[in-house]
């Protein structure tokens, strides 16, 4: 690259015009598949058409179609404008890069329905200022990722339903063909995710189709919710169709309904929060995969947060309601919910630990269990941490989210975070940042620990370690053996014993 500040990479498909943010190269909007428009709606990702010339890379690319409202408020900023035309990625450097670098690929949260990888908190500049290589992306949200119906079977010669992940699986596939050109050692690829992205993540290590595309993983709170099975999401597939008027509809019906008409759609026609099961992407549930360790074995950090049941109070979870509807089945008592949770005193206040708990917490405990079992390593975390002006806002811990700005190191670009921190916020989030790039830099089958604050030990030969990431709130890093572990195992088998009854 001869001119630092406009610096061209030739990829696969063309040559790309980047541009230079202090010490940092960065390119935007740069395509990774075909623009899945028309008859290419609900059909695995096709290759990109090679481009003449230097093709310009310096806007970010249209968001897939959501609601901007709700992404603005929940999702982490304004996705800008929207487009089936969606599949696109950023990628961040450091402009000096001597050796190939780590990769760090991220996926983006928002329930499979919103976000974008070019929102404000996901900035890539602060983490490839510690050298490495910093890949976000789109992939297509709602129903456009995610369908099922009869009109669309046997189109593709295997069944296609989960239409994301295999955007993303496109999307690392791009990054092992072209991720040298910009200094990336396409063998030591970190993906990451949170809530949904942490989902796909999960879903990905027990996908068949992305075995080899990356190399360790980090589990940002991802979230137990049973995939969707087949016969339900063609059953969906077809009670839409009729909605819009469409009986016995043909697949050029279907690809024919505007765009627009997909987002105002309410339960029982929105899209659940989860991937189909029984498809070419996903054939088996992916918490049966962890269950029986068939999952691809890599280095893992799992962890999640202090208060994740804000999440499901803003999706109009009765919270108190859940703690009695537990109280009414034989398995778990009331005085087995009480043991577990000394000292906790109402249902509202119970039913937003146990939810939380049941949801979020107890999966970092199956992973850690299935990752001993494939003998890889597993860090697990719990982040308790809030913005010292915040203490008030945030008064049962850190919510659902909280902790991403804090893993880029963003803080003073996330809303509304920017309004508020403080200098020693910024320097614990510093330190949670190093922690992330640590492990895409140094974790492997023999990486025991990783360095940062203190030491974080692995999870491996039955050690049972956690490290808290904020205590109570505040700055601090402390190591934890067998966190929450009684509770954690009984709901574990609670879960399995559901998984058995589907």
């Amino acid at each position: 690259m001869e001119n630092l500040s406009t610096p061209i990479v030739t990829t696969r498909h063309g040559a790309l015009l980047g541009a230079t943010d202090d010490n940092v190269q960065v390119w935007l909007g740069i395509p990774y598949a075909a623009p899945p428009v028309g008859a290419l709606r609900w059909r695995s990702p096709q290759p990109v058409e090679s481009w003449p010339g230097v093709r310009p890379a310096q806007e970010m690319a249209s968001s897939s179609w959501q609601n901007s409202e709700y992404c603005q408020e929940l999702g982490g900023g304004d996705p800008g404008r929207f487009s089936e035309d969606c599949l696109y990625l950023n990628v961040w450097a450091p402009v000096k890069r001597p050796t190939p670098l780590p990769v760090m690929v991220w996926l983006h949260g928002g329930g499979f329905t919103i976000g974008a990888g070019g929102l404000p908190p996901y900035n890539g500049k602060a983490l490839a200022r510690r050298d490495v290589i910093l890949v976000t992306l789109n992939y297509r949200l709602g129903h456009l990722g995610f369908f099922a119906h009869p009109a669309l079977e046997g189109e593709e010669g295997q069944v296609v339903h989960n239409f994301a992940l295999l955007d993303q699986i496109a999307a690392l596939e791009w990054v092992r063909d072209n991720i040298a050109a910009f200094g990336g050692d396409a063998q030591n690829v970190t993906l990451f995710g949170e809530s949904a992205g942490a989902r796909s993540v999960l879903s990905l290590m027990a996908s068949p189709l992305a075995k080899g595309l990356f190399h360790k993983a980090i589990i940002q709170s991802g979230y137990t919710l049973p995939d969707t099975p087949r016969t339900q999401a063609l059953e969906k597939g077809v009670a839409l169709a009729r909605h819009f008027g469409l009986e016995n509809a043909t697949a050029e019906q279907l690809r024919a309904l505007p765009v627009e008409s997909f987002w105002p759609l309410t339960a029982p026609l929105n899209v659940a929060p989860a991937p189909i099961v029984g498809d070419c992407v996903l054939p088996e549930p992916m918490l049966e995969c962890f269950y029986a360790a068939r999952q691809h074995p890599m280095p893992v950090i799992i962890g999640s947060n202090s208060d994740e049941a804000s999440v499901m109070a803003v999706f109009g979870v009765d919270l108190a309601g859940q703690i009695q509807k537990l109280r009414q089945e034989r398995r778990l008592g009331l005085g087995l919910i009480k043991l577990l949770y000394p000292g906790v005193k109402g249902d509202e206040a119970l039913g937003r630990e146990v939810c939380r708990d049941m949801a979020f917490t107890t999966l970092g405990y199956v992973v850690m269990q299935a990752q001993q079992r494939v003998g890889e390593p597993c860090w697990r975390y719990w982040f308790d941490y809030v913005a010292e002006a915040e203490h008030d806002t945030y008064a049962n811990g850190a919510w659902h989210g909280n902790e991403v700005p804090y893993v880029f190191d963003t803080l003073t670009l996330a809303e509304p975070a920017r309004e508020y921190v403080n200098e020693r916020d910024l320097a614990f989030s510093a330190r949670v940042a190093d922690y992330w790039v640590n492990f895409a830099r140094h974790a492997g089958r023999d990486c025991a620990t990783l360095n940062g604050a203190i030491r974080w030990p692995a999870c491996i030969k039955g050690r049972d370690v956690l490290l808290r990431i904020g205590l109570n709130k505040n700055a601090g890093f402390k190591l934890e053996t067998r966190f929450m572990r009684a509770r954690l195992a009984l709901f574990k088998r609670m879960m399995k014993h559901h998984v058995s009854l589907d």
